[in-house]
């Protein structure tokens, strides 16, 4: 609804163009009557009951428009209304240059009519003048109906009270008179022209409102974001005076906006953390002021809170000029620490907090790249824990975590005072760069210290462990000059270590042996095999003895090397187990033997079991049975053909062991126990123990034709396996002397290169799976 001028407008344009209707209406009613004389009309009399027609619709206009409206006022409207209908109509009847007498009980009645349809047309009018429902314009079409029969009642009424006297007509004032033909075209004209002039405004000012609407509408959007908008924006002038700042402003930097309106942007310079005050100036001063610009700072507010704030200087273009701009500011104080929080976890270890692999290989290609001819010389040494293996396997992942963490202090410990960075590579391997002279003696001294420290007790699960460390050293530029070269050395210095007996430090020396440095280099690439397919798995058959029948196979892993052939598992067991492969290399062993298995029975068996050795990494991990269980499924083997072989040592911890091994006697799986007699496990687990097998270890057999304390050994295994009604199978049997002996204890099951070496799937299938079917 309009409002202030424009409603005052309206209304009298409104009042002109109504009034003009209803006197249109009357007299196109009176110039119907058809007297037998020529009449004719007083021009100020007829202009007279023109405005008094205007008069009544103003007051039906005023009224229906208004907020509120009393009974009272309802009817004082009424008969204002009823007395201009009633002096238009009288006073045009007046106008006719007739005698006229009138009844007076008539005229009463016209003018009873006209107030009593005004005060109804009104009410309706206005109280139907806003409804919205499907039948609003059937209020509002019987408010007009009623308005008319208040005019048309009135002036007929009053017609019918009328009796005209045909005398003599007045001649005076003829310049004012006007004939009846002459006011019919003048009505009709000037009603057209009327009408036409308010069709005309109407269509320009509801242009014009559009439009007001459609800028009031972007205005209230503009506003609505700039308000809402959880950046901070501060709005400046050409001068660079602040005119505006969004609640936002406030929020983020707990600035005021009633302290530095109307201010020059400088007064926020203080704000601003003295050390980015002078570069965000800069900045600021040096932006491009017909595009963005973009830059990050920091503020200091008066109660002292760091706010790292992201700043863009957006400029304000209205028709190719640039009258302003806005500065928008963002927090990102959370942001920039959830950026170095994630930076920090990339390059450093979660476990110790130390550098991790790829931050120190990042130090030292940096220490390496930017050093020059006549740099000081450094150390990088890469040390090993000996025996965290075995404290891992018995204790968990859990203490094995708490354990390298306890080590990674006491490193870290060793190297106060000095230019030292420490590292953990992953597992129990650290690696350590520190400043040195030539002949590394301050390297030599770190390791001394590092290497008696590691001697002290660890107290873990209330017992004391005692550990040891291996260090490797090679020198810049002495040994090397690029990372790779001197960790592959460091590294080769260690294993060194390790094989003249562990717990010590040594320099790399040319004279290193090719073994060490291939060892490396092995490891490097045994960590490719399992993705290349260079692994493949050798088959040891197992027989009865008495006739020579085909009980089971043995699973052993062998590495296809792309240059040096095929190698034992001797040769990279020990890398796989030193560097945590081992599980992968195993995972992988289980699930294509029970694959291979699986394929051989459904082609025709024969129906025997395949074993497979299990690590202490595999044994002791949490979900070792659903591991197993999910191979069995997803490979399609029942459990009854899988044996599981373990060795003594994996069951330091009785408590531990026993529930395993009984979770997996449950799914189904045997359980066999490998070189017994060579560990350190109490006779008395046997009869705790879930195990159907003993295997009878090959350090047995070797002299058994010779050596009479391994047949009383022999013999001893043998009749205590089958007292305990265990199965016991022996392997390593080579020679005649060996099996008879064996046979002679009652050992059937035997396993060795006499019968047999072990042989490639299809070589087992075509010696003796084919032959078996053949003969069936």
């Amino acid at each position: 609804m309009s409002k202030g001028k424009h409603r005052l407008l309206w209304l009298i344009f409104g009042a002109f163009s109504m009034g003009l209707g209803i006197w249109s209406m009357h007299f196109v009613g009176m110039l119907a009557l058809t007297l037998p004389i020529q009449v004719y009309y007083d021009m100020p009399l007829v202009i007279l009951s023109v405005l008094l027609a205007i008069f009544v619709s103003s007051i039906a206009l005023f009224t229906v428009t208004r907020d509120k409206l009393s009974v009272k006022d309802l009817f004082v409207s009424g008969a204002l209304m009823a007395t201009g209908i009633s002096g238009m109509h009288y006073t045009g009847m007046a106008a006719m240059m007739v005698d006229i007498t009138y009844e007076s009980s008539l005229v009463i009645l016209s003018v009873a009519i006209a107030g009593t349809a005004s005060m109804a047309a009104l009410w309706l009018l206005f109280y139907f003048r806003k409804d919205q429902t499907r039948f609003a314009h059937l209020y509002k079409f019987g408010s007009s109906l009623i308005m008319g029969a208040a005019i048309a009642g009135m002036h007929y009424t009053g017609m019918v009270a009328a009796h005209f006297h045909m005398g003599q007509m007045p001649m005076t004032q003829v310049e004012t008179q006007i004939k009846t033909e002459t006011l019919a075209y003048t009505i009709v004209l000037a009603t057209f022209l009327l009408l036409g002039v308010t069709l005309t405004g109407v269509f320009i000012n509801k242009r014009f409102s559009q439009k007001d609407f459609v800028i009031q509408e972007h205005e209230s959007w503009y506003r609505s974001l700039y308000k809402n908008n959880e950046y901070g924006i501060i709005s400046l002038d050409k001068e660079g005076k602040i005119i505006d700042m969004n609640p936002a402003v406030s929020k983020i930097s707990g600035l005021r906006a009633e302290e530095f309106i109307h201010q020059h942007v400088s007064s926020l310079r203080l704000l601003i953390s003295e050390e980015e005050r002078e570069k965000t100036t800069q900045l600021f001063s040096l932006s491009d002021p017909q595009g963005p610009n973009s830059f990050e700072t920091v503020l200091t507010p008066p109660d002292g809170k760091r706010i790292e704030l992201s700043v863009m200087k957006v400029p304000v273009d209205i028709e190719s000029e640039i009258v302003g701009s806005h500065i928008i500011i963002k927090d990102i104080t959370e942001e920039n620490a959830a950026k170095k929080k994630i930076k920090h976890l990339a390059y450093h270890d979660d476990l110790t907090g130390l550098p991790n692999r790829r931050m120190f290989n990042l130090l030292l290609n940096q220490k390496t790249e930017n050093s020059g001819s006549e740099s000081s010389p450094f150390a990088v040494m890469v040390l090993d824990i000996d025996r965290f293996k075995m404290i891992n396997d018995s204790l968990g992942h859990t203490y094995g975590d708490i354990f390298l963490q306890g080590v990674s202090k006491r490193i870290v410990a060793c190297t106060e005072g000095g230019r030292v960075t420490v590292a953990r590579m992953g597992g129990d391997e650290f690696t350590i760069l520190c400043e040195t002279g030539e002949d590394g003696a301050e390297a030599s001294r770190l390791a001394e210290r590092i290497i008696e420290t590691l001697q002290q007790p660890f107290h873990l699960k209330d017992s004391d462990f005692y550990i040891s460390a291996s260090i490797g050293t090679a020198l810049f530029p002495k040994h090397g000059r690029d990372a790779v070269e001197l960790l592959k050395k460091a590294d080769a210095a260690m294993y060194k270590v390790k094989k003249q007996g562990k717990n010590g430090h040594l320099f790399y020396t040319e004279d290193l042996s090719d073994q060490m440095i291939a060892r490396v280099e092995l490891e490097s690439d045994l960590r490719k095999a399992i993705e290349r397919d260079e692994l493949v798995v050798y088959y040891q058959p197992q027989f009865h003895a008495e006739d020579n029948r085909l009980i089971g196979v043995e699973a052993l892993v062998r590495w296809n090397h792309p240059s040096r052939g095929i190698l034992s598992p001797g040769v990279f067991i020990p890398i796989a187990e030193e560097t945590g492969m081992i599980y992968e290399i195993g995972t992988w062993v289980l699930r294509e033997a029970c694959r291979q298995m699986k394929q051989w029975h459904r082609e025709g068996g024969p129906l025997i079991p395949v074993s497979v050795n299990l690590s202490a990494h595999q044994f002791h991990q949490p979900n070792l049975v659903e591991y197993i269980r999910s191979i069995l499924e997803e490979t399609k083997l029942d459990p009854q053909y899988l044996e599981l072989e373990i060795t003594e040592s994996m069951m330091m911890d009785p408590a531990v062991s026993i529930n395993i091994l009984h979770e997996l006697n449950k799914i189904g799986t045997r359980i066999s126990l490998d070189d017994f007699g060579t560990g350190y496990s109490s006779l008395s687990y046997l009869k705790k123990f879930p195990i159907h097998k003993l295997k009878i270890d090959r350090s047995f057999i070797a002299d058994l034709s010779e050596n009479q304390n391994d047949q009383a050994i022999v013999a001893t295994i043998i009749a205590m396996a089958q007292n305990l009604k265990l199965d016991v199978i022996a392997e390593g049997i080579e020679t005649k002397d060996q099996l008879d002996i064996l046979t002679e204890n009652d050992c059937k099951k035997i396993q060795g290169y006499y019968f047999s070496s072990p042989l490639a799937a299809s070589e087992v299938e075509k010696a003796f799976f084919i032959p078996s079917r053949v003969s069936q």
